[in-house]
């Protein structure tokens, strides 16, 4: 399979430095007190997936981070095969040794049932495959796919395009994409306390829910149907948020500062900060979450480029 250089990206795609967030992701006591916006909307995508007829053969988790989608959906789709994946190694590491946790506990839950009944030795599942990797550049084949679902992991990667392309790659036809990312307007409190420091960019110029679904369909996905919504959350303190703000994955950018703030500046951020409580004291932090979901097509012209015309059987 043959990608397109990174210079060929869209014009809307931000100069991430992809090596630093497989990095922040890499140690997940970094990033696991952030986990409670993740599983959040989680649950507000599987209310979304509950209303697709589908029952895929095949799903992946792309982005799945330490792989607390991944029972989920396998006990939504009990007869799929689940693979989990992440460009992060360590949160892989991390999900390996849930799964294995998992598993010995069914071990002895299915050993004490056998035992009791005069059966065999315990029995588990053998779990979602895990596998690391680029979601430009997946080790699957073609057609390989029923179902990708992606939660809050497409902002992190530089050319959302090509991921949008090769999710479709490997996705079969009538195949579901259903994914979720951060919107322009996330983390808007931290663009402008920062204002107040200097003009370099601190936080992702996220992308417009619009320009996804132009991306999907240049990628050649049929009608994508894009929403959003904001969710806000609330802190005591400035040093408390801008905790979860490194959280969160920080500022990746390529384009960011490098130098160390001073004492004043830092005392001015805090200031900003401070000066955007509400009445009832708490400081604001936004999120707007993009929801997006978009099926491959059924192909209407061949690999030789000659129209396929389909006919439909009258009814008797």
């Amino acid at each position: 399979m043959s990608l397109p250089p990174p210079t060929a990206s869209a014009k809307l795609s931000a100069p991430i430095d992809l090596p630093l967030v497989r990095r922040r992701f890499g140690q997940p006591q970094r990033v696991a007190e952030s986990d409670f916006l993740r599983r959040e909307v989680s649950a507000r995508m599987q209310e979304r997936l509950a209303l697709v007829k589908i029952e895929p053969r095949e799903v992946l988790d792309a982005g799945c981070g330490e792989g607390a989608d991944l029972p989920v959906l396998q006990k939504r789709y009990p007869e799929a095969s689940v693979i989990g994946l992440d460009g992060a190694y360590g949160m892989l590491a991390r999900a390996a040794e849930h799964q294995r946790g998992a598993q010995t506990a069914m071990n002895r839950l299915f050993g004490s049932i056998n035992k009791w009944l005069g059966a065999g030795p315990g029995v588990g599942a053998n779990g979602p495959q895990l596998a690391c990797a680029d979601f430009a550049q997946l080790p699957l084949a073609a057609n390989a796919l029923d179902l990708v679902w992606s939660n809050l992991a497409l902002h992190w990667h530089p050319q959302p395009d090509r991921v949008f392309a090769e999710w479709r790659r490997v996705l079969r036809v009538e195949g579901l994409l259903m994914f979720s990312c951060f919107g322009p307007d996330t983390l808007r409190e931290v663009r402008s306390a920062f204002e107040s420091i200097d003009l370099a960019p601190h936080t992702l110029p996220f992308v417009d829910m619009h320009d996804f679904g132009d991306m999907l369909v240049n990628a050649g996905f049929s009608t994508p149907v894009m929403d959003m919504e904001t969710i806000t959350v609330t802190y005591e303190t400035p040093q408390r948020l801008l905790e979860d703000v490194r959280a969160w994955g920080g500022n990746p950018l390529e384009s960011r500062r490098r130098s160390m703030m001073s004492r004043h500046q830092y005392q001015r951020l805090l200031a900003a900060f401070d000066a955007m409580r509400k009445p009832d004291g708490k400081i604001p932090l936004t999120f707007e979450i993009v929801y997006g979901h978009a099926f491959r097509p059924v192909p209407k012209t061949t690999a030789a480029g000659e129209s396929i015309i389909r006919f439909e059987r009258p009814p008797r």
